[in-house]
C-alpha cells in the first residue's frame, strides 16, 4: 500500500502523456465497440436464447438491447464527469474498467432463455454502459490534463476518432464473433477490460488538483429522469400503435416526450440556482464550447442515421441482390462499410495535428461541408449501386467526420478552465451520445413514414402475383413497416418470415417458393419504397450537416482557457481590460 502511495505521489515523467493516450484510447475503443457490437449479432443472440425478436410483443426486447446502452451513456456521462472532477478522474476511470469487465462476464453467462434471457442481457448491458460511461466521461479530461496545449488536438483527435471508429468496428467484430458463438460477442470484452483495469491502475496518475464538493442531487435526479424519459419516449415512438405505423400518437409516448422536456426545463432552473451544479451552464457563454457542442449534437444525429440506414440498405437490398444469403448479410455489411472507418482513422489524427497549429474552425467546418456533400452523393445513388462509387462516398464521409471530430473535441476541451474539464468532457459526451440515441428515433420514424405510404400496396400486389392468396397477401402487407425494417436489420428474409409460420409456402409450387424466398424477390420489390424513404433520410442528414457547419464556423477565433485556472468560464473582457489598466 505504501509503495502504491509513493508511486502515485511521484510526478509523471515526460513519457506519461503517451501512456495516458494509449490507455484512454483502449478504454473508449472497447466502450464504443460494445455500443454497436450487438447490432449485427442480434440474430445469433436471440437464436441462442430461443427468442423470436419479430414475434408480437418481442420488438421491445430488440429495441432495448440496442438502445439501453445508448440511453445510459447519454444520461450518466455528465454525472460521472462531475464525480471525476470531485474525486479524481483517474479513480472514476479505473472503476469504469472494473465495472465494464464484470458486466461483460455476466453477459456471457446468461443462464436463462426466451424473455427472461433477454431481460438478463438488457440489465447487464445497462450495467456495462455504466462502466463504459465512466471511461468515456473522463478520458478526454485525463488527456487534456496530460498533454500540453500544442499537442492536445492531436491526442484528443486520436482518442475521439478511435471512439467513432469503434462504433463501426463493433459491427464487423459482432458479425465475426457471432459466427463462432453468440456468447463470444461478450467474451471479447473480458480480457480487454481486465487488462485495461490492471494497466490503468498501475500506470495512470492523478494530475489534476481536483476538489471535494457537494453532489447536486436535485440536478442529477431531474436530468437523469428527464433525459431518460425523453429518450425512452422516442424509443417507443418507433413502434406501431393502433392502426398507425409509428407510436407518436400513443398517449404514453406523448406523456414521455412532454414529461421529459418538462423535467429538463426544471433541471435548467435548478442548475441556475445551486452553488455547485452538475451541469455548468456558464460554460455555454464560451462561444467555442457552445458552438462545438451544437455541431457535435447535430453531427451525431446525422452519423447515427447513416449507420443504421447503411446497414438496412446493405443487408436488406444490395447484398441479397448480389447473391449473398440473408443470414450472411450482417457480417458482410460490416466489411463493406470499412471505407467509412478508414476515413475516420486517416483524417482524425492528421486534422487534430494540423488544428493545433492553425486552429479548429477551418478544419471542423470544412469537414462538415464534406460530410454534407457525401450525403448528397449517397442521395443520388440508385438502390442497386456500383460499389466503387458507394465506397468512395463512404470514404469521403469518414474523412469529413474525421476532419471535424478531432479539432472540434480539442476546441471544446481547450476552451474551458482546467477544474471543469471533467464535467465539460461529460457534457460533450452527453451531446454526442444523445445524438446517437435521437438518430434512431428520428431516422427510423422518417424511414417508416416513407415506407408506410408505398410498401403495403407494393408488397401485397407482389405477393399475389406469385400465387399467395389475396387474404394472406393483404395480412402480410398490413404488418407495420417497422417489422420489415427489423427483419432486414437482423439478416432475415422478411418474406420467409411473413409466410413461413402460417404454412402458406407449403401450398405454393416449388418454383413460387424458390422465387419468393430467393435473393432477389424482396430486394427488388422493396427497392422503390425504400429509396423513397432513403431520400427523406439522407436529405435531412445533409441539412443537419450544413447547419452543423454553420455552427462550427460561428465558434469564433479559438481562445484557450488558462491552464492555471485563473480565468472564469465566461471571461468578462471589459473587466479584464480594466484590471490590466489598473495594474499598469
Amino acid at each position: 500500500m505504501a509503495r502504491s502511495a509513493r508511486f502515485r505521489d511521484t510526478p509523471p515523467g515526460p513519457g506519461y502523456k503517451w501512456v495516458a493516450l494509449s490507455n484512454t484510447t483502449l478504454g473508449v475503443l472497447i466502450a464504443t465497440m460494445d455500443a454497436s457490437i450487438v447490432i449485427v449479432s442480434l440474430p445469433a443472440i436471440f437464436r441462442g436464447i430461443g427468442l423470436d425478436p419479430l414475434a408480437p410483443g418481442n420488438i421491445g426486447y430488440l429495441l432495448w438491447m440496442i438502445l439501453g446502452y445508448l440511453l445510459v451513456s447519454a444520461v450518466l456521462v455528465v454525472v460521472l464527469g462531475r464525480l471525476g472532477d470531485m474525486f479524481g478522474r483517474v479513480r472514476i476511470y479505473n472503476l469504469g474498467f472494473l465495472v465494464f469487465a464484470g458486466a461483460s462476464v455476466a453477459l456471457s453467462l446468461d443462464p436463462f432463455r426466451a424473455g427472461a434471457g433477454a431481460l438478463w442481457l438488457i440489465l447487464w448491458r445497462i450495467v456495462q454502459a455504466f462502466g463504459g460511461s465512466m471511461l468515456t466521461a473522463n478520458s478526454a479530461a485525463i488527456l487534456t490534463d496530460a498533454f500540453p496545449a500544442r499537442q492536445r488536438g492531436m491526442a484528443l483527435g486520436i482518442n475521439q476518432i478511435t471512439a467513432l471508429a469503434g462504433q463501426f468496428l463493433g459491427l464487423l467484430a459482432g458479425g465475426l464473433l457471432a459466427a463462432v458463438d453468440w456468447r463470444a460477442v461478450f467474451w471479447v470484452s473480458v480480457p480487454v477490460s481486465v487488462t485495461g483495469t490492471v494497466w490503468s491502475y498501475l500506470s495512470l496518475r492523478e494530475t489534476s488538483a481536483g476538489g471535494r464538493g457537494r453532489i447536486d442531487w436535485l440536478g442529477n435526479l431531474t436530468f437523469a429522469c428527464g433525459a431518460g424519459i425523453l429518450l425512452a419516449g422516442i424509443t417507443y415512438g418507433i413502434q406501431p400503435y393502433g392502426g398507425y405505423p409509428t407510436g407518436w400518437r400513443n398517449p404514453w409516448v406523448l406523456t414521455g416526450l412532454f414529461g421529459g422536456v418538462f423535467l429538463l426545463l426544471v433541471f435548467v432552473c435548478v442548475e441556475k440556482r445551486v452553488a455547485e451544479p452538475m451541469f455548468r451552464l456558464s460554460l455555454f457563454k464560451v462561444r467555442a464550447f457552445a458552438a462545438g457542442n451544437l455541431a457535435a449534437l447535430l453531427t451525431a444525429i446525422a452519423r447515427g442515421g447513416l449507420q443504421f440506414m447503411l446497414i438496412i440498405w446493405l443487408q436488406g437490398i444490395w447484398l441479397p441482390l448480389h447473391g449473398y444469403d440473408f443470414e450472411d448479410t450482417p457480417l458482410w455489411a460490416g466489411i463493406f462499410m470499412l471505407p467509412l472507418t478508414l476515413g475516420f482513422l486517416v483524417a482524425g489524427p492528421v486534422s487534430g495535428y494540423l488544428s493545433d497549429r492553425f486552429g479548429a474552425r477551418l478544419f471542423s467546418t470544412a469537414g462538415l461541408v464534406v460530410v454534407a456533400g457525401s450525403f448528397l452523393g449517397l442521395l443520388a445513388l440508385p438502390v442497386n449501386f456500383d460499389y466503387a462509387v458507394f465506397a468512395a462516398l463512404l470514404l469521403l464521409n469518414g474523412l469529413g467526420q474525421g476532419m471535424f471530430s478531432s479539432p472540434n473535441t480539442s476546441s471544446i476541451m481547450g476552451s474551458v478552465p482546467a477544474r471543469y474539464r471533467g464535467v465539460a468532457s461529460g457534457m460533450r459526451s452527453t451531446f454526442q451520445n444523445s445524438g446517437t440515441a435521437l438518430s434512431i428515433g428520428v431516422f427510423f420514424s422518417l424511414m417508416v413514414s416513407g415506407l408506410a405510404s408505398t410498401l403495403p400496396k407494393t408488397l401485397g400486389s407482389g405477393l399475389q402475383a406469385h400465387g399467395v392468396p389475396a387474404g394472406t397477401a393483404h395480412e402480410a402487407a398490413s404488418l407495420p413497416p417497422v417489422s420489415t425494417l427489423f427483419a432486414t436489420f437482423l439478416g432475415n428474409n422478411p418474406i420467409g418470415h411473413l409466410l413461413g409460420d402460417g404454412g402458406t409456402l407449403d401450398h405454393l409450387t416449388a418454383a413460387q417458393r424458390a422465387t419468393l424466398t430467393g435473393h432477389t424477390f424482396f430486394p427488388e420489390l422493396v427497392s422503390g419504397p425504400f429509396h423513397h424513404g432513403l431520400t427523406i433520410v439522407f436529405g435531412v442528414a445533409a441539412g443537419m450537416a450544413l447547419v452543423s457547419a454553420l455552427a462550427s464556423a460561428l465558434r469564433g477565433g479559438h481562445e484557450r482557457a488558462e491552464d492555471d485556472d485563473i480565468r472564469q468560464a465566461a471571461p468578462d473582457r471589459s473587466a479584464k481590460s480594466r484590471s490590466t489598466r489598473a495594474t499598469s
